[in-house]
């Protein structure tokens, strides 16, 4: 059982453990410690062919080889890839964007791009045609892999050729004259190309929660050092359970996830579509025993609590990372578990660094969390201090700037070298949060710098707050108005009115807060990762206050019964 992060004393076994795992045809252990995406699926199923992969969609790509495959056969849809991309000309050290319509092939096509030595960009699909446009500006003309979709959706209208060396299909729509990687048949394979381990191996973007996403400049060696933490919290489950992953597919730490777990030989369930009732089913036919998703979609996810068949009965372990999740839906999740002792462990981490400080939580704990504790600093892998304004240490337990040192951070910017090295202060790395450091370096999360507001201690810990009141809130998310004030925008289940009266008594005692404003939860903006664009929301509040997709809490609302705890 998973019961606590392991001691600065246990690290050396550990990491004997977890040594990189031999390439196929050696005699030994890779000599460096590297995480190479190219050669991911293939040292998988080099140890572990058999074990079964299902997806929830076909891959757009190969849509006729169904959704039930194995470590080998996806090794081998890599290993086609590749070959492909070869054949049209992609070499080592160019950059090749990823940017389709969401499906897992684009991990599998990021892994046959690195597996020839090129680098992968991975380019969210949610992001509209000015920013990626953008993006492919600072790339400096990179292959781009794409689909008809997308070339007459968003990137209408986008320089693409301008923009781009070429651009290739994904998908099995042909576009124009453009080259369709699923006509390119019968190619000889080619062993893979391993490049130094210190040169750029993988290139993401930051979530956009500020503005236009920075290019984020990864090596195999940094990727390497974000891995080993995670492999040691989740070597309690090696082959033992199947994990179902519902994730973002260029996140790097969708890559991770694949490399534990692909590493340690769990059968896998991959998702594309959160929606619960997709999930339900799915769930009810492999029961998972861990399961891990963005923290909005594990609020999404309570829903499933009652469900018919039960369908988080199986789970004995949920795993959350990308942004603080709320207390209320920690003890839903452990409560619709019927394994004996479910933990939900939770990894506070940032793009730029890797994972930060981790957390368990019990069916007894979680009802005690607060929801700003992020856990434990990883012992051994992570230094963390807090600053005051002038960059000074602050006392135990008081607030402050974090900043970080860790082997996993990003090479780079690409393209905005001097704002990466903005924030980098004596060596120290600032990650933008504000938060304290208690007793054994247990972290309490504030706020994002640029998201306090006036006299609220914290805008996230008020929303746990509110969340925990009414029960029928998907979400809260607190603003600045125009004239400065905080605004809360709701959403409810079902988008139901929200009863005025309720509200009332649910905030009493807060601080001042301006009438709320009511907006469907599939309206909100977010990122790739389902993270709230908070700048984005007060832009529009800014700009159009009248905007009919935000309306103030109706007088006669109806109370909503809301979901069951």
């Amino acid at each position: 059982m998973l019961s606590a992060f392991p001691t600065a004393r246990q690290l050396p076994l550990l990491r004997r453990i977890l040594k990189p795992a031999a390439s196929p045809g050696s005699s030994g252990p890779a000599p460096e410690k590297a995480f190479y995406l190219g050669l991911l699926w293939e040292r998988a199923a080099a140890t572990h062919p058999a074990v079964p992969v299902t997806l929830d969609q076909p891959l757009s790509t190969f849509p006729d080889r169904g959704t039930a495959f194995t470590y080998a056969s996806l090794a081998d849809v890599v290993d086609d890839l590749s070959a492909r991309l070869w054949e049209t000309g992609v070499r080592p050290s160019e950059r090749v964007a990823v940017h389709k319509t969401d499906n897992f092939d684009i991990s599998l096509l990021a892994s046959a791009v690195a597996r020839i030595g090129a680098v992968p960009v991975m380019i969210s699909s949610v992001l509209p045609g000015e920013i990626v446009s953008e993006l492919l500006t600072r790339l400096d003309k990179p292959w781009l892999i794409t689909d008809a979709a997308k070339l007459t959706g968003p990137l209408d209208g986008v320089p693409v050729r301008d923009l781009t060396h070429e651009t290739l299909l994904a998908g099995t729509e042909p576009h124009a004259e453009l080259r369709l990687l699923a006509e390119l048949n019968g190619l000889p394979r080619r062993p893979a190309v391993r490049m130094h381990p210190s040169q750029p191996a993988l290139i993401t973007h930051t979530s956009g929660t500020t503005g236009v996403s920075k290019l984020m400049v990864h090596n195999a060696t940094a990727l390497h050092h974000r891995l080993l933490p995670q492999q040691v919290i989740a070597w309690p489950i090696r082959k033992k359970e199947t994990v179902a992953l519902c994730m973002s597919f260029v996140h790097s730490r969708f890559f991770h996830s694949l490399g534990v777990f692909l590493n340690y030989g769990n059968p896998l369930v991959i998702l594309n579509d959160p929606a619960p009732e997709r999930i339900a089913p799915i769930f009810v036919r492999h029961r998972p025993g861990l399961v891990e998703t963005h923290p909005n979609n594990f609020i999404q996810w309570e829903d499933l609590a009652d469900a018919p068949g039960a369908p988080l009965s199986s789970v004995r372990y949920y795993s959350s990372t990308f942004d603080a999740i709320h207390p209320r839906t920690i003890q839903r999740l452990l409560r619709a578990s019927a394994r004996p002792r479910p933990l939900l462990v939770q990894l506070y981490g940032q793009s730029e660094t890797g994972p930060i400080s981790g957390a368990w939580y019990t069916r007894k704990s979680a009802a005690r969390n607060d929801g700003r504790d992020v856990g434990y600093v990883l012992p051994g892998f992570i230094r963390l201090r807090v600053v005051d304004d002038s960059g000074r240490p602050v006392r135990r337990g008081e607030p402050g700037h974090l900043e970080l040192r860790g082997r996993g951070r990003v090479m780079t910017y690409l393209g905005e070298h001097e704002r990466y090295l903005d924030n980098i202060h004596d060596g120290w790395w600032r990650l933008g949060d504000m938060g304290s450091l208690g007793r054994f370096r247990r972290l309490h999360l504030i706020d994002r710098e640029i998201d306090q507001i006036g006299d609220i201690d914290s805008n996230l810990e008020l929303e746990d707050v509110l969340l925990s009141r009414l029960e029928e809130l998907l979400e809260v998310i607190i603003v600045t108005s125009p004239e400065g004030e905080p605004v809360p925008v709701v959403c409810t289940r079902g988008d139901a009115p929200l009863d005025p009266e309720r509200w009332a008594r649910a905030t009493s005692g807060l601080p001042p807060l301006a009438a709320p404003l009511h907006w469907p939860f599939t309206e909100v903006p977010r990122t790739s990762t389902w993270k709230v664009q908070r700048v984005e929301i007060a832009r529009m509040l800014r700009e159009n206050p009248d905007t009919p997709e935000v309306r103030e809490v109706p007088e006669n609302s109806v109370p909503s019964t809301g979901a069951s705890d």
